[in-house]
């Protein structure tokens, strides 16, 4: 019998339009909405840009952007290659998406800032699969959706800056050159970062594994062409939106991320999580919340050390703050918690504790 649909969680933009949305969001939506009759008096139109989404027996979250992009006679999507370009486009809303799962067309409506985050109920088997979006007078984009088996076991959490790129954030001035600026092929991973994840994955076997930032959906594409070309597993991203909120002029990463933790917890129970992180900002206080919150779904918390440089960029000390140390002994006292300054070292740790093994195998 298929499991019922989780309860969805808010869009990453936020809810629609109103009159109580705080006044930096209104004058964001007035701006967008004059940027958008704009381009489309110029002939652009709405392309759906897909995002990797999840699931379970029953259900798929679909995850997608509905973007105005310039005409191209052969109808492919438009994607600018340097990453301050990608901060330009319109993002629509109230755009109706027809999604096709599992052979059964449904029909959703973009939110501001043209996000798509929705889910749907859907019989696929575990492993892999599609679903397709289009938009009127565009042609249908495929995503992908990474289905997660009754009987499947591990899953694995991972933040993405300094943890397996190397970006020095949130020095400001790097952090705007790493985003907008730099190109993408010169982002360089962190040593055998691949290597950790892709013996994580193949001990699942195929091991869920979810990348969770706070950078911006923007550059999702970026992230996951550097994620293929070096290597790491082939997994979701959830990202954030930048920008002014319902509520304010900046959103809270800090909240994204353990919002959607708790989330992968709660939809996901089958799965025994790896919760992967650095110690340059919040991951050890998330995770040591999360280890609190959900007794016996975390099987580890591995942390990459930053060097005490690394430290100084990040938060000014250079050894990590007194609330991330407290909060990694309070984690010890759950689950074990490694602790290296890269992947090969944090591999070794990772096969001495046992993590590579099916929890319902015996030790020899």
């Amino acid at each position: 019998m298929s499991a019922d649909l989780p309860p969805a969680g808010p869009p990453p933009a936020g809810p629609p339009r109103s009159d109580a949305l705080h006044r930096a969001a209104r004058l964001e939506d007035r701006v967008a909405a004059a940027l958008e009759r704009g381009l489309r008096r110029r002939g652009w139109t709405p392309r759906v840009v897909p995002y990797t989404g999840y699931g379970t027996d029953g259900w798929v979250r679909v995850l997608a952007r509905v973007l105005l992009t310039p005409p191209d006679r052969h109808g492919r999507v438009f994607t600018p290659g340097r990453g301050w370009r990608r901060f330009l486009s319109a993002k629509p809303a109230d755009v109706r998406v027809e999604v096709q799962v599992a052979g059964r067309r449904h029909e959703v409506t973009s939110s501001r800032g043209g996000y798509v985050d929705t889910v749907l109920p859907a019989e696929l088997p575990a492993g892999w699969s599609e679903v397709t979006l289009a938009v009127d007078g565009s042609p249908p984009n495929a995503a992908a959706v990474r289905v997660v088996g009754p009987d499947e076991w591990l899953g694995v959490v991972s933040d993405v800056d300094d943890t397996v790129l190397i970006t020095a954030l949130p020095r400001p001035l790097l952090a705007f050159w790493n985003t907008f600026l730099r190109h993408e092929a010169t982002r360089r991973p962190v040593p055998g970062m691949a290597r950790l994840y892709g013996s994580l994955a193949a001990a699942g076997p195929d091991a869920l594994v979810v990348y969770l930032s706070t950078g911006a959906w923007n550059v999702a594409p970026v992230l996951e062409r550097f994620l293929e070309r070096h290597g790491f597993p082939r997994g979701p991203l959830l990202l954030t939106d930048w920008g002014p909120t319902p509520q304010g002029w900046f959103r809270s990463g800090r909240e994204h991320k353990r919002n959607e933790l708790a989330r992968l917890l709660r939809e996901l129970p089958q799965l025994r999580w790896v919760l992967v992180g650095d110690d340059g900002q919040h991951d050890p206080e998330l995770y040591d919340e999360a280890v609190a919150s959900a007794p016996g779904q975390v099987r580890a918390v591995v942390i990459r050390q930053l060097s005490a440089v690394q430290q100084v960029l990040t938060h000014g000390t250079p050894e990590p703050s007194s609330e991330q140390r407290w909060a990694t002994q309070r984690t010890a006292r759950s689950v074990p918690v490694l602790r290296a300054p890269d992947g090969d070292r944090l591999l070794r740790a990772v096969k001495a504790v046992g993590l590579l093994r099916d929890p319902g195998t015996p030790r020899r």
